[in-house]
């Protein structure tokens, strides 16, 4: 088996997706970063969630999220390459998020008051996809606002993300009573 490592990484710097080095600690790598740590956590919330159509939705995001990232680590001067080369994120995507929004809220009922994450194993997972996706979101504010994001509908796409991800964690809980999603009731269902 060929080595992992590179060794290329030990001074700080990495490679962006169509060449050029940057800091580890360049906005752009921490942007994927944090990307790469909401795939993650979408995996673990999958691994951990009961309904099997919300690990579908969780693993159909943690692919769309690779798009995101590839995105995130092309230089704006090497898009065009990405554009003819990969997929890119399109409106059509965003708007797919909405209409599973639209879907889920439709099917479930949330309570009046906070919901308190960790009410099961699995919506507490995806709670941590979500809060961990926010972080990627302002990361790739701070790369629009500095003139370095090629695709704004990068920013459409992450905060809906979020807002699903969100919704999913209630799916997962749709049966439990609202004790239980708010942190009122001692009662837990078991794993």
């Amino acid at each position: 088996m060929k080595s992992i490592y590179t060794k290329r990484g030990d001074a700080g710097e990495t490679g962006l997706l169509y060449g050029g080095r940057v800091s580890k600690a360049d906005a752009r790598v921490r942007a994927y970063g944090a990307c790469d740590e909401a795939v993650s956590a979408l995996g673990l919330a999958r691994a951990l969630c009961k309904d099997a159509w919300v690990c579908e939705r969780a693993v159909e995001l943690e692919r769309e999220l690779f798009i995101v990232g590839a995105e995130l680590a092309t230089d704006r001067e090497s898009y065009a390459l990405l554009q003819k080369h990969f997929s890119v994120v399109v409106p059509q995507m965003t708007e797919r998020l909405e209409t599973l929004i639209d879907e889920i809220a439709g099917q479930i009922e949330l309570p009046r008051s906070f919901i308190i994450p960790g009410a099961s194993a699995g919506s507490g997972a995806m709670d941590v996809a979500r809060a961990t996706l926010r972080r990627a979101e302002r990361e790739v504010v701070a790369l629009n606002e500095a003139g370095e994001l090629e695709n704004k509908e990068l920013l459409r796409y992450l905060n809906r993300l979020a807002d699903l991800l969100f919704m999913l964690a209630r799916f997962e809980d749709r049966a439990l009573p609202f004790e239980a999603l708010t942190g009122e009731s001692k009662d837990k269902p078991s794993p």
